[in-house]
């Protein structure tokens, strides 16, 4: 009896100490946090610089490269928790977007969908890519598409998670809210709003530790001005469907029926630019497919990269 209370006693302790660790010292416990995620997942982080930028990111696993690409206002680690299921047959390459995560920012630069492909083109090629499988979530699939349809032989197959890009997908609550209000659904103003945001664009939000909520909050709350310029030319870009009226890449196109950023509408179109793509709904799920329903992403992507690849 003494020895299972003073377990118990031990256990509660252990569990005082990291709490506190992790409200005193958020920084140090965020990176903690998120270095150990990544280990969980196969990652390492590594740096790669282009004309202007230097890029941070995550790699791990072997054979063709799948490289993946964040959306507005995120970073990398969207894709650690998915990466998981991914890295022990793929190598997977996660970098951060010029202007986002901790990527050199310039208030010089700007940062339009096809300058991102640019960039990414340079990044790969700073890493000897010359042919991958791309992956985008919402702006990282609008530059997604555009880097197969301007340049298809560079891209074997695409992985498009409620993508941007297209009429239909920004026919949703943030684009009328916008046109509204004047109030971009997707920024915070400052830390606190941003679990606003986190609200906004997921229905199933994972539980995220106080550090790790207070350093994106804060992160959010720095780009505010920055990401509300980008924003304002995003919404001036071409749709992908006046730009390329087909693209014969194979696709998997996921979205949650509850995306309340960018309507699942957009699937259709994508649907009949891409005569090789599929389709996968999800029912419940938010803009954020990947982190919402890890196993079920990574699932229904290795199956479509398995039958991509034949007998």
């Amino acid at each position: 009896m003494r020895l299972a209370v003073r377990v118990l006693a031990g256990v509660v302790l252990v569990i005082a100490a990291l709490s506190a660790f992790d409200y005193l010292a958020p920084y140090t416990a965020a990176r903690a946090g998120l270095s150990f995620e990544q280990r969980r997942s196969g990652l390492h982080e590594a740096r790669a610089a282009i004309p202007g930028f230097e890029m941070p990111y995550l790699e791990g696993g072997a054979g063709e490269p799948l490289l993946l690409i964040h959306g507005f206002g995120a970073d990398k680690n969207n894709f650690t928790r998915v990466a998981r299921f991914l890295t022990p047959h793929h190598r997977v390459i996660a970098p951060d977007l010029p202007g986002f995560g901790a990527a050199t920012r310039s208030d010089a630069a700007t940062y339009t969908i096809a300058e991102q492909v640019e960039r990414l083109r340079l990044f790969a090629a700073a890493l000897g890519l010359k042919r991958v499988h791309l992956g985008g979530s919402s702006m990282g699939g609008h530059i997604a598409t555009t880097w197969a349809g301007k340049y298809p032989d560079e891209v074997a197959s695409l992985w498009l998670l409620a993508p941007g890009g297209t009429a239909a997908a920004f026919d949703s609550e943030l684009r009328r809210e916008f046109q509204r209000t004047g109030e971009i659904l997707l920024v915070a103003k400052t830390p606190e709003e941003h679990a606003r945001v986190r609200a906004f664009v997921m229905s199933h939000e994972p539980w995220l530790p106080y550090s790790l909520k207070r350093v994106l909050g804060e992160r959010a709350a720095a780009d505010y001005a920055l990401h509300s310029r980008i924003f304002h030319a995003l919404r001036q870009e071409q749709p992908v469907e006046t730009l390329f009226a087909r693209i014969d890449v194979p696709a998997l196109i996921v979205w949650g029926t509850e995306d309340r950023a960018l309507s699942p509408g957009g699937a259709d179109t994508l649907k009949a630019m891409m005569p090789k793509a599929q389709v996968v709904l999800m029912p419940g799920i938010g803009h954020l497919p990947m982190i919402e329903a890890v196993r079920k992403s990574a699932e229904d992507y290795l199956a479509f990269r398995h039958n991509l690849a034949g007998p």
